[in-house]
């Protein structure tokens, strides 16, 4: 058994899901595997945390202030609620990004826990050495995600049945994975992962 390792769930949010303000094709596609995934780590006395968009109703990211988005997963609105049907452990540590009106804060890295630790913070503190991720969306939090956790030094595991991609642009998470695997990112579905880290 791996004792080293945690889960990160990235922005499995209603927004990012079918029916949501910015809704990832087949988003709700990684609410399953992910749930597992967190069942298994935390069964295990492995470390889940979660990430989420949390903007303020004013923010630069938002198109109608000059940004790239419509308006989504507003702090404590439905919106920006996980997904119902992902199972969170008791003990989820739950890392809030976006809140700062003037950035955009794709990483989870970018974020703070409730008591104001950040993500590398809380993985140093937790001796966290490979950090497994699935989420939402590959082309951007995911990969932003990844690519900070490998500067941050941490083996990287993306769980390749666990996300899915926004694709404004054709190819753009085909791209994203590509950028990922040359920065040393490792792939694997679920099941490959629970099976590797039982041992």
């Amino acid at each position: 058994m791996k004792n080293d390792a945690a889960l990160l769930i990235v922005d499995v949010q209603n927004d990012f899901c079918p029916g949501g303000a910015l809704a990832v094709p087949d988003g709700d596609r990684v609410v399953e595997p992910l749930s597992r995934a967190a069942g298994f780590f935390s069964a295990a006395g492995l470390p889940v945390l979660a990430s989420r968009d949390w903007h303020p109703p004013v923010t630069t990211h938002f198109a109608p202030y000059g940004g790239a988005w419509p308006a989504h997963c507003v702090e404590e609105t439905s919106g920006a609620a996980f997904h119902p049907a992902l199972r969170l452990p008791e003990g989820t540590m739950v890392i809030s990004k976006g809140n700062v009106p003037d950035t955009d804060s794709y990483s989870a890295f970018d974020g703070q826990s409730a008591d104001g630790k950040s993500l590398a913070d809380l993985l140093a503190a937790l001796q966290v050495r490979h950090l497994y991720i699935g989420g939402l969306a590959t082309d951007y939090c995911v990969r932003s995600s990844a690519l900070d956790a490998r500067r941050a030094g941490l083996e990287v595991t993306l769980l390749t049945d666990a996300i899915a991609g926004v694709d404004i642009v054709a190819g753009d998470s085909e791209k994203a994975l590509d950028d990922l695997g040359r920065a040393g990112v490792m792939f694997g579905t679920v099941d490959e992962v629970i099976r590797l880290i039982s041992g």
